[in-house]
């Protein structure tokens, strides 16, 4: 075995090296499958972590929505009477009101502006996120925001700093001018940098039509809900629905695929990047078949002064592997470079696992895609090879 690949590695290399224009190409080929294959599962993760960040990060394991929302956040009113219930229900350890709306950033002399989700949390319950700069918010009236790290980095915001957020109340823009206190982690909800504020600071500065300003009590959107024991969370949430009317309980996980649009999309870039990978085993496999069928003399030559069809194959499958690392590597450290050009704005997100996943996929793409010229080198005839069999 160890003659077989010290032979077919030299045949290998060998020829890798002679024709290393042809090959090299081949490499940058594969290099830019690499690239767009990354791209593609780097543009999945940051679409769908741009959709569910603020929702998968939550401090809790339930979300309570009204009954027949299907699990959609914006068609969830739930009144401020039903998070004490909530609270009761044995096997829960906390739970807070969230409110969602959208509200525009003032930057500069209202010329230029950031449209962000303003969500309305309990200071001091589920659903307020933990600051990494600053502190948490104070009282449920305060007159304080906490921004996350997407903001800060499109606006150059900071704690301590003030903002202005421009709503639609009725048929006026109103314009509100608010303290941010804290810096939390990257906490996007429906694809825009958040703004969290304190659930009744949010129900007095979010957008409301004519009806809703005459409405005096406050309504949350959905409720966050953390357990004693999470272990029990299938128990807990038949208890919520028991003893609770008109509310149906859903996990984190239920909760993200409920969100408008996301498994659609996830779906598609999953089916790309399928896509990618398949057009790469064609390509690669296309090109060695054409890169053998051009070398059957070489083979015939070969195989008639005694080397084994074993030797053969080897070498075929180091000089695919050998030219798939290549270009792989190539892709990689394009790709490293693209993604430190990209601004803020632009929703792409490297996963470690799931890079490394597409990696080690596009490494298998080569020996796949080269399978058939393998199979075609093993069968070679030398005499037919060489023109003397009648």
């Amino acid at each position: 075995m160890k003659q077989i690949l010290s032979v077919s590695g030299y045949l290998a290399l060998r020829e890798i090296w002679r024709n290393r224009g042809r090959f090299l190409l081949v490499s940058l080929v594969i290099a830019l499958i690499t690239l767009l294959v990354l791209f593609i599962a780097a543009l999945g993760e940051g679409l769908g972590n741009g959709n569910r960040e603020y929702i998968s990060k939550l401090n809790g394991e339930l979300i309570v929505y009204q009954a027949k929302s299907d699990f959609l956040i914006q068609a969830s009113r739930l009144g401020t009477d039903r998070v004490a219930e909530v609270r009761d229900v044995d096997g829960v350890e906390g739970a807070g009101m969230i409110g969602t709306s959208n509200a525009t950033l003032i930057l500069d002399g209202d010329e230029e502006t950031l449209k962000v989700a303003l969500l309305g949390v309990e200071p001091g319950q589920v659903g307020e996120p933990t600051v990494v700069e600053g502190r948490q918010l104070s009282g449920v009236s305060a007159e304080e925001v906490i921004i996350d790290r997407n903001t800060a980095l499109r606006t150059d915001l900071s704690a301590g700093s003030q903002l202005t957020l421009r709503v639609t109340q009725g048929t006026e823009d109103v314009f509100f001018t608010l303290e941010i206190v804290g810096v939390s982690d990257g906490q996007q909800y429906g694809l825009q940098p958040s703004v969290m504020a304190p659930f009744l600071t949010w129900d007095r500065i979010r957008p409301q039509s004519e009806a809703e300003l005459n409405f005096a009590d406050a309504t949350a959107n959905i409720i966050a809900v953390k357990l004693d024991d999470p272990n029990n969370i299938d128990t807990v949430r038949q208890n919520i629905v028991n003893r609770i009317d008109k509310v149906e309980v859903a996990t984190l996980k239920e909760s993200i695929q409920a969100l408008p649009g996301y498994s659609a999309q996830q779906s598609t870039l999953n089916t790309q990047g399928g896509f990618t990978l398949f057009i790469g085993i064609l390509v690669i496999g296309g090109f060695f078949q054409i890169q053998l069928l051009q070398k059957v003399p070489q083979i015939g030559v070969l195989k008639a002064i005694g080397t084994s069809n074993p030797v053969v194959a080897a070498a075929s499958v180091i000089q695919i592997v050998a030219i798939t690392v290549i270009g792989v590597v190539i892709g990689g450290l394009l790709t490293l470079l693209f993604s430190l050009t990209f601004p803020p704005t632009v929703p792409i997100v490297f996963n470690g696992t799931t890079s490394a996943i597409a990696l080690v996929a596009l490494l298998l793409i080569g020996p796949l895609g080269g399978l058939v010229s393998i199979r075609y080198a093993v069968r070679i005839e030398p005499l037919k090879a060489l023109g003397l069999s009648s």
